[in-house]
């Protein structure tokens, strides 16, 4: 099994590439959401950590955004209680998934967690900041401040780039991007099968 993991900048278009492979994909907000709507076992934990923030079942995202713009050091704590959460549903996913040739990881934080194995394949989604900070502002529930502290959990774009095996442009237009996708999948399956 090829994991292919896409990394690149907050809303640029990760999620909307990954479904266009037409494989798998294991998309680690959406599974966060889900943890959030169903676990009870991970919102007894939350509720002990931040009692004036979670106080009911299920989850609402309001109060995680309103319990990290409250203290930055609230990243980290939330992270260490869901990420062994989200690491088990990705196991399952592995799992599940082992006979298929190609899996794609959409996990925002995926080089910060070193969540990578050796042959894991990287690609960088590149994509015109201004168009990027269009997308941003479009999004539901869009909180300027909350935008810059987690981009502050990122690695920097070049450093993400330079962690990448390949890099794939998107311009917004999608029977181009469609294209690329494609040449690139391709592209990845012929090396993998010469290497």
């Amino acid at each position: 099994m090829i994991k292919i993991a896409l990394v690149g900048d907050i809303c640029s278009g990760k999620t909307y590439i990954s479904k266009l492979f037409k494989e798998p994909v294991f998309n680690a907000d959406y599974e966060v959401a889900k943890i959030y709507k169903e676990n009870k076992k991970c919102f007894k934990k939350l509720k002990k950590k931040f009692p004036k923030f979670i106080d009911r079942f299920p989850i609402e995202k309001k109060n995680i955004i309103n319990l990290l713009l409250s203290n930055k050091k609230n990243f980290q704590y939330l992270g260490n209680i869901v990420h062994p959460f989200v690491r088990q549903k990705l196991k399952k996913f592995y799992s599940k998934n082992k006979k298929k040739k190609l899996v794609i990881l959409d996990i925002p934080l995926f080089l910060e967690n070193k969540m990578y194995g050796k042959d894991d394949i990287i690609v960088f989604v590149k994509t015109k900041k201004k168009e990027v900070n269009k997308k941003i502002r479009k999004r539901p529930n869009f909180n300027k401040i909350l935008v810059e502290k987690f981009k502050k959990l990122q690695l920097s774009l070049s450093q993400k780039r330079k962690k990448s095996h390949y890099v794939l442009n998107n311009n917004f237009k999608s029977e181009i991007v469609k294209k690329a996708v494609k040449i690139l999948k391709r592209k990845i399956l012929n090396d993998r099968n010469c290497a």
